[in-house]
């Protein structure tokens, strides 16, 4: 008969310097205590018993979770509900070790015991054993979430998002300008990343703060708040997804930075409301707590053109004796496809925006797997439009003040830029003609959205109640695959501009000694440059 894995585990104990009762730390014992791994009719345990006392902490191994606050500190704590549909992590002690060696030697026996105790608990009647997938594994592939967590966690990247200094000031004002939601209350940081929005929370006076961070960014984040010994105390890093987590108490504060590009790209805004579910008590604040995606027809030429002309590449028939022209359809659809990222002017919109409003406090997770947006404008100017702009703002809602942050056209810059759906069938419009038409995203499993989006012109005038659509332009984009256009120039000058001290030419450098080379030079500078607008 086969040895079940857990008798093949030696009770183990553990000296502990001290144990203190999370529930009511200030009337709990710090005296020495002693860990206890033991397998009681089949079922784990985890024992803590003080040396002066009687009482003694019991966890089950398949239940309890261990959180590390430092090399020789950590929380525990487990389930203590009866009930399947919604359990209670309020139970917990702090325990602190000796020395290093301890904490490392309990960390081991901790994961080996629980590793056994799960497997035990996993096994059915029929012999069978329960998946467990979590909620995010369900429906992320893997693949895509194992480049997301691996781009998020290199410091180059959170660089890039700690010095778009519009973003990090924000959420600096936000949380400053309403210290009373943060003083003395226990707040989680949902993707914590560095750590940045933790150690804010904490300035402003913070009882707890969890940061929850999945990827290897965590260890950086715990690497940098030990490095700052007046948050240090007030701040512990769990490294998990907060679909799988636990904690051992509810938070009234929920700190994120969920956004991604349109808003809802990357799909974090679900782990955000997941988060608000699960840990936030009842009347908890979120920051941010409302988010608006803006849209507006444009018109841009230039990026239409700029666009189109990429395909052309595939128009050559005779590209080293090879006819490339049956894959110009194809390439043409691949690059309209493509949504374009980069900062445009305000001036190119033919029409004011509109917005959509997605409320973090109500929002369920399953609202984000389709949204469709009915869209309706007016042409302000007569032009071929050539798209829809879209750009995001948030609303931190806060007791003392309401702070605004927004990426619209005009304002200034942030990493997240704007972003325009380039129609490959422009329409044109009249002054005060009706633009309708539908935005529709739908998710998918690589943490993005399919756009599908529809343009219409109705009839303007006399009558145009009665009349139907002239023009309709659809196309359909993927939200993963965006053309990054941010760092090309986005419309010639009229004139160019004058040269710097250094750039300028030197006349005994450089001599013009053919009058005809000087004439062909004049001729091709444009007659009327303000023309090239």
């Amino acid at each position: 008969m086969e040895v079940s894995p857990l008798k093949k585990l030696e009770q183990l104990e553990f000296s502990l310097d001290s144990v203190t009762d999370l529930s009511s730390p200030s009337v709990s014992s710090s005296s020495p205590a002693v860990a206890t791994f033991s397998c009681v009719d089949g079922v784990t345990e985890l024992r803590f018993l003080q040396s002066d006392s009687t009482h003694c902490f019991t966890f089950d191994l398949a239940s309890a979770q261990l959180f590390k606050l430092g090399p020789v500190q950590f929380i525990c704590v487990s389930d203590n509900s009866d009930s399947s549909e919604e359990k209670s992590f309020s139970r917990g002690v702090n325990i602190k070790f000796k020395n290093e060696k301890d904490s490392k030697d309990f960390c081991d026996s901790f994961e080996e015991w629980r590793k056994d105790a799960v497997v035990q608990g996993l096994s059915l009647q029929n012999g069978t054993a329960s998946a467990n997938k979590s909620k995010f594994d369900e429906k992320i592939e893997a693949s895509s979430a194992k480049m997301y967590f691996h781009y998020y966690g290199q410091l180059l990247h959170q660089q890039n998002m700690l010095q778009d200094y519009v973003r990090t000031g924000t959420y600096y004002a936000a949380v400053m300008e309403n210290r009373s939601d943060f003083a003395g209350r226990v707040v989680v940081d949902v993707g914590a990343g560095s750590g940045i929005l933790s150690m804010f929370a904490a300035q402003a006076g913070a009882k707890h703060v969890y940061a929850v961070e999945a990827s290897e960014m965590a260890e950086y984040a715990r690497k940098l708040i030990a490095g700052n010994p007046l948050f240090a105390e007030r701040i512990t890093v769990i490294k998990g997804k907060v679909e799988d987590i636990e904690l051992p108490e509810k938070a009234d504060v929920l700190i994120s930075e969920p956004m991604g590009t349109l808003l809802v790209n990357e799909r974090m805004l679900e782990s955000y409301v997941i988060a608000r579910d699960r840990f936030m008590s009842p009347n908890g604040k979120m920051f941010p707590t409302v988010g608006r995606i803006h849209m507006a027809p444009f018109s841009d030429e230039f990026l239409f053109i700029e666009m189109a002309n990429k395909a052309f590449f595939w128009q050559q028939q005779n590209y080293y004796g090879v006819d490339l022209r049956p894959l110009y359809g194809s390439a043409h659809q691949g690059y309209f496809s493509q949504p374009v990222v980069d900062a445009f002017d305000p001036r190119l919109l033919v029409a004011p925006p509109m917005f959509h409003t997605i409320d973090f406090t109500k929002m369920k997770e399953e609202d984000f797997y389709e949204i469709d947006i009915p869209l309706k404008f007016t042409a302000s100017m007569c032009t071929r439009m050539h798209g829809l702009a879209c750009w995001f703002d948030v609303l931190f809602d806060g007791s003392t003040v309401q702070r605004w942050f927004t990426t619209a056209p005009g304002a200034p810059t942030t990493h997240w830029y704007q972003i325009r759906c380039v129609l490959s069938q422009p329409i044109y419009v009249m002054a005060g003609q009706e633009i309708t038409g539908r935005l529709h995203l739908i998710a998918h499993s690589a943490q993005s959205y399919t756009i599908d989006l529809t343009l219409s012109a109705k009839m303007w005038g006399p009558g145009a109640n009665q009349g139907g659509i002239l023009q309709s332009s659809t196309c359909k984009f993927d939200l993963k695959e965006p053309y990054y256009r941010m760092s090309q120039p986005s419309y010639p000058v009229a004139q160019e501009p004058p040269l710097q001290p250094q750039q300028q030419l030197n006349s005994q450098d450089t001599q013009i000694q053919n009058d005809e080379l000087e004439e062909e030079l004049l001729q091709q500078l444009p007659q009327n440059p303000s023309a090239q607008l």
